[in-house]
């Protein structure tokens, strides 16, 4: 066993009650990221792009940049639910909120395209179809297709429904090379542009009931129509039409995830869209197949060009279950890993695999035939919450970093030693998100504070010479909660943390609270409200 392999298992069991300080020293970069949950991130070289703004740091630098020439991020709704980057081109995909009788609704916005690794972009708005003709019968009986849209699959013509609408069709993932681009956007399903974005067509896919697509068959998709059920291609009615997860592998095979299993194809790259055959395989419940139906994610190891894909479960009811796979084959088998781990995310680094999941993180240095998970991440001066939801993997050249609900993890040593980097606004005012923003002596946040959706306020101060500090939480009547830190520190800025407990580990209630924090010049408070 090697020294690292072997560093790193003693490392990953490691108690973690040798950490118990409250307060941590931290940067105050004018140039921060703009929030902790990052769910997308992609390395590029010594590059690495995250979401929601696009925000980009080269070399592990302190500061944090944003590309101009963005303003559908900068001015607008967009948000990055999707990159990719092959060579020096680079593609974005977009999306935004609606909000529905008072649900936030996921939308399709539009793509952002870069020919020169993100210095200059080009927007594409999103696809829609034309809206029918007001004079179309849309309950007609028998049915016509007079307000669907009709398409030509291997010499047959087929009526689809027509995406007219943005709701529900968010670029879930995206893949390009060269010119050619693929957008898995959920309701509206796989589109394709030879183009760059000026123009998309829609790819089509096997039904849910079938194990392949092929020019010279004919097919059936099921689609529900005035309580009967008609041909028509309709993502409604069929969950693998559904677009989550996406690959455009180094072979030029194109993977496509559905919420009815995974679709392969090896012409999908080449071929027009009327002549494009898949393969698709859905849980079967065998040893050496899918463990779950829903596919959000696929990745492939630069250094074996293993598949690698994420199982979510559709129907529990079936057997199904969380977990990843891997398949050496073109999906003609499987090998199934972390069964019972909801992973959001898979990434490499250096011969290891890193799985992301709500219930940690996960690394094998043996191609997944064995698998440690992570302790609490902790840095040399901060950590990540107990109860942080892991989200996103991505590498550069010397470091894998992770996307967490509590920030950003990174690391040069596959995960021996940590740095975390979360939003962190300067205290002497002014940030890259708000110039003009005001001069403070201390803040918290979160701020509302709920103990058991955050877990823990941060609190934010600056000690300007060497000395005793002492941090008091109080109630409203200043009668003391919880005595947070009483130790001595050198100069610089600091964070406290509070679990929202007081001094006899009992929960508060929800009231605004006073904390106090004494240092060898001055004394200065600041509010927090708690709301569970």
């Amino acid at each position: 066993m090697s020294k690292t392999l072997s560093f790193i298992i003693a490392f990953l069991f490691l108690s973690v009650e040798v950490f118990s300080q409250n307060v941590y020293q931290v940067d105050s970069p004018f140039n921060s990221i703009s929030q902790n949950g990052v769910s997308n991130i992609l390395g590029a070289g010594d590059t690495l792009w995250i979401s929601p703004s696009l925000n980009y740091n080269v070399s592990n630098n302190i500061d944090w940049l944003q590309p101009s020439g963005i303003d559908s991020i900068t001015d607008g709704d967009g948000r990055i639910f999707s990159m990719d980057i092959s060579g020096t081109n680079f593609a974005v995909g977009l999306g935004f909120s609606i909000d529905l009788n008072g649900d936030p609704i996921s939308s399709g916005f539009g793509f952002y395209f870069s020919s020169d690794n993100g210095t200059n972009w080009q927007f594409q708005d999103f696809p829609l179809d034309s809206k029918p003709s007001d004079s179309c019968d849309d309950d007609s009986i028998p049915y016509t297709g007079g307000c669907d849209i009709v398409f030509t699959y291997g010499g047959t013509q087929y009526f689809r429904i027509r995406n007219t609408v943005r709701q529900q069709s968010p670029p879930f993932d995206i893949q390009i090379k060269s010119d050619t681009v693929f957008a898995a956007v959920w309701g509206s399903g796989l589109l394709k542009s030879t183009n760059r974005g000026s123009t998309w067509d829609k790819v089509i896919l096997p039904p849910s009931g079938v194990r392949s697509l092929t020019p010279e068959n004919s097919y059936s998709w099921s689609s529900n129509y005035q309580n009967t059920t008609i041909n028509r291609y309709d993502a409604r009615s069929d969950l693998n039409l559904l677009g989550f997860g996406l690959h455009l592998d180094s072979s030029n095979n194109v993977w496509f995830g559905s919420a009815n299993g995974i679709n392969f194809s090896s012409d999908a790259y080449t071929t027009s869209t009327d002549s494009i055959s898949w393969k698709h395989v859905n849980f079967d419940n065998s040893n050496d197949g899918l463990l779950g139906n829903w596919v959000i994610e696929i990745e492939e190891d630069p250094a074996t060009n293993t598949i690698w894909i994420t199982n979510w479960i559709t129907d529990a009811s079936n057997g199904e279950q969380f977990g990843i796979v891997s398949t050496s084959d073109n999906a003609e088998t499987f090998r199934q890993h972390l069964i019972g781990e909801k992973i959001n995310s898979i990434g490499f680094k250096d011969g290891a695999v890193f799985a992301a999941g709500d219930n940690g993180l996960f690394i094998s240095t043996n191609n997944g035939n064995s698998w440690s998970k992570f302790p609490q991440i902790r840095s040399a001066n901060t950590f990540l919450k107990e109860n942080t939801e892991f989200l996103s993997v991505g590498s550069t050249t010397d470091r894998v970093w992770i996307g967490t609900t509590d920030g950003l993890a990174s690391s040069d040593d596959l995960g021996q030693t940590w740095e975390i980097t979360r939003i962190n606004f300067p205290l002497s005012g002014g940030n890259a998100f708000d110039p003009d923003a005001k001069t403070v002596q201390t803040y918290a946040y979160p701020n509302p504070f709920s103990p058991s959706l955050h877990d823990l306020v941060r609190i934010k101060y600056e000690l300007k010479e060497s000395g005793t500090v002492n941090i008091r939480v109080f109630d409203f009547g200043m009668n003391l909660v919880r005595e947070i830190e009483n130790d001595t520190f050198s100069a610089g800025t600091y964070e406290a943390v509070w679990d929202g407990v007081d001094n006899s580990g009992r929960k508060v209630a929800n009231a605004p609270y006073i904390y106090i924090i004494e240092m060898p010049d001055r004394t200065i408070n600041g509010k927090i409200l708690v709301i569970e």
